[in-house]
């Protein structure tokens, strides 16, 4: 009976807390969103597991010398992981659309509006003692509104890494979210009329524009703000790895097998900060309320900039590829392509929406290296 009970006491059900079990339940809700649902499931499936993993009692894996919680130093806490990702994401995007029609990077700017409004709602909010976020927290938390997975992380590492856990969740929760979310903001601030509207045909760009282009940006934004300098400095070198035409080994790497290698570890790091003592907290509640309002101000910001530059635009534009400005790529495109069919079965703005898509991408990287440069 001693022997029984030594190995009922040893035992992970007798060792469960009431949090742990909660954050367990989490990590298979998180497997469910990505197995079932098809959200995200890159990212849900391997968070969801790394949490279910770090809460069960007894698993070192997530503490001290295990696994994951090197994986996290090594990869989250120096900001490697989020920087490779950045460049595997430049070597898949194409620039075609945002070269093609400039105008667009207005669209891609006004969505960030969302992130710094709500750095301001989070500071005021505390300020009147409804919440208590310092300065750098906010910050962490309002970039969610950027709808840019690595770029949370990033910023979260560095600026608040005891809320990474919760952030990323959010993160990449309402970016699984983007069809649910975006649609009924889209149709609310639209008028039928408006969400018809056709938009000539893209020019063709040439290679030496595309080639070009990701030096350009790069070298404005780094003299301009160094520290945001990391982020779309590895996403301009991957868009070029793409574009040069020179390295296709490297840029087929980049785009498959290296995003991929990271993206598991990234996942089970950041999983491993799901413990209860981390996420079971109130301030939890309110990083996942800000980042739900981040979210939905930044693809308000982007259709209302869109009604804006149709009226005082030579051609026409839809307001609705304003929305595809959060840079949830390339799923906020599709949205915008979607609910614009709904109003016109001839309507195509898949192409047109990935300009500000695109733009989107490049105002997040701005946006939070000026979170960086002002907070840090």
């Amino acid at each position: 009976m001693e022997l029984i009970e030594q190995i009922w006491q040893g035992s992970g059900l007798y060792q469960l807390t009431l949090g742990q079990f909660v954050m367990i339940c989490v990590g298979l809700g998180l497997l469910y969103l990505g197995i079932v649902r098809k959200f995200e499931p890159l990212l849900l499936v391997t968070i969801g597991f790394g949490g279910v993993l770090s809460n069960i009692p007894g698993v070192e894996i997530a503490t001290g010398d295990g696994l994951l919680h090197l994986t996290y130093v090594v990869g989250i806490e120096t900001g490697a992981f989020p920087l490779i990702i950045f460049m595997g994401v430049g070597a898949l995007t194409d620039f075609g659309p945002l070269l093609a029609n400039p105008k667009t990077l207005f669209l891609g700017a006004a969505a960030q509006f969302g992130i710094f409004a709500t750095l301001l709602g989070a500071l005021g909010l505390t300020s009147l003692g409804v919440m208590d976020f310092s300065v750098r927290e906010a910050a962490a938390i309002a970039i969610i509104g950027g709808a840019d997975g690595p770029t949370a992380i990033y910023v979260a590492g560095k600026l608040a890494p005891h809320l990474l856990g919760a952030i990323a969740v959010a993160a990449y929760s309402y970016m699984a979210l983007v069809p649910l979310i975006q649609p009924p903001i889209m149709r609310a601030l639209t008028t039928q009329k408006e969400r018809a509207i056709e938009m000539v045909q893209l020019r063709t760009v040439s290679q030496t524009e595309r080639i070009i282009f990701p030096l350009v940006l790069l070298l404005l934004v780094a003299l301009l703000l160094p520290s945001a300098a990391p982020l779309l400095g590895m996403f301009c070198f991957g868009n070029l790895m793409r574009e040069c035409g020179v390295v296709d080994r490297l840029s087929d790497t980049t785009q498959n097998a290296l995003i991929n290698i990271v993206t598991i570890f990234l996942g089970l790091a950041v999983g491993s900060k799901l413990s209860a003592d981390q996420f079971l907290v109130p301030s939890t509640l309110g990083i996942l309320l800000l980042g739900l309002v981040a979210f939905a101000i930044g693809t308000a910001s982007g259709v209302l900039m869109g009604k804006l530059m149709n009226k005082f635009s030579s051609q026409p534009i839809n307001p609705l590829i304003g929305a595809a400005g959060v840079s949830a790529v390339p799923m906020a495109a599709r949205v915008a392509n979607k609910v614009g069919l709904e109003a016109n079965p001839h309507n195509f703005l898949l192409m047109h929406a990935m300009g500000p898509n695109v733009a989107g991408v490049i105002g997040s990287a701005i946006a939070a290296g000026i979170m960086i440069m002002f907070t840090g």
